[in-house]
């Protein structure tokens, strides 16, 4: 009699360790992966929590979410006041996708120079720095 509970308390104990395995091989994991990636255009709409830009390889313009934590930078990586950020300055938006949305991460405002032509005209020059960065 003593073998046989002696068995089943081993049976028992088995069956408990071969239950808690399989519910730890049953639990998933999900890994999330995200990629930081840039747009070059000029600003059409700015405020607190948007950021809208026109490119020339998209139709219509691209809204980007910003953030408390967005940073807004100059060509040499600089910071700038986000007072200097306004429609018409050209920018590069580095961001991040979050499902649909795209959260701007970095802004670097590009620097704009205004001359004047022989006759006196204002005459806008924008300076565009293209960089290209590869996967990870």
């Amino acid at each position: 009699m003593k073998n046989i509970t002696k068995t089943c308390l081993s049976v028992a104990t088995l069956s408990g360790f071969l239950a808690t395995a399989s519910l730890a091989s049953a639990q998933t994991s999900t890994t999330t992966t995200s990629s930081t990636t840039q747009t070059e255009g000029t600003i059409s709409q700015f405020g607190p929590d948007t950021i809208v830009v026109r490119t020339t390889s998209a139709t219509d313009p691209i809204s980007y979410s910003s953030s408390k934590t967005t940073t807004y930078v100059d060509q040499n990586g600089n910071p700038v006041s986000v007072e200097t950020v306004k429609s018409g300055a050209p920018v590069t938006i580095y961001y991040t996708k979050d499902g649909d949305k795209m959260i701007a991460t970095k802004v670097v405002v590009q620097r704009t120079t205004t001359s004047t032509d022989a006759t006196g005209a204002a005459v806008e020059t924008k300076k565009t720095t293209t960089t290209t960065t590869s996967g990870q």
